[in-house]
């Protein structure tokens, strides 16, 4: 049975203070290959991370393809990312730094989004299994009981 998954809503429980990051903006090599998917193909991170951030209104497929056109043709990337950044610390009650955290993911984009990444597993999330996985596998210890026929009718 798995464990229950905090909604996005609620503020961190890091275990520290309110208002951080759990882990620090340099502690990618703490997970490898989060960090190799990251520096290889950065549209996945983003697109799992914009997946749970959205509740699953939008899909990693599809914010992933946006993340990418917009590398490719643009190589603004990190504006889009950075709005998210801005969303998960929202709904996480850490405070935003609008000018820090547009500079973070400029100069460190591939860090900012392994720090995002982790924030949202050390909330209780398996990232990987989008935010709809994530949602059943928090309710697979509920067992509904199935619908009764109404009375007898001739």
């Amino acid at each position: 049975m798995g464990f229950p998954v905090a909604e996005p809503s609620a503020p961190p429980t890091n275990g520290g203070a309110v208002g951080e990051f759990s882990t620090g903006l340099c502690d990618c090599l703490s997970d490898i290959p989060l960090c190799c998917l990251t520096c290889w193909c950065p549209c996945i991170t983003f697109g799992r991370i914009a997946e749970i951030v959205d509740k699953g209104s939008s899909s990693c497929g599809v914010s992933g393809a946006l993340y990418s056109l917009i590398m490719v043709v643009a190589g603004c990337q990190w504006i889009y990312s950075c709005s998210y950044r801005s969303k998960m610390k929202k709904q996480y009650g850490i405070p935003e730094n609008c000018c820090a955290d547009c500079c973070t993911h400029f100069w460190c984009e591939s860090c900012a989004l392994c720090q995002e990444y982790r924030e949202l597993e050390h909330c209780g999330y398996d990232v990987s299994l989008g935010w709809h996985g994530n949602m059943e596998r928090q309710n697979q210890g509920r067992v509904v009981p199935p619908p009764m026929p109404g009375g007898m009718t001739r």
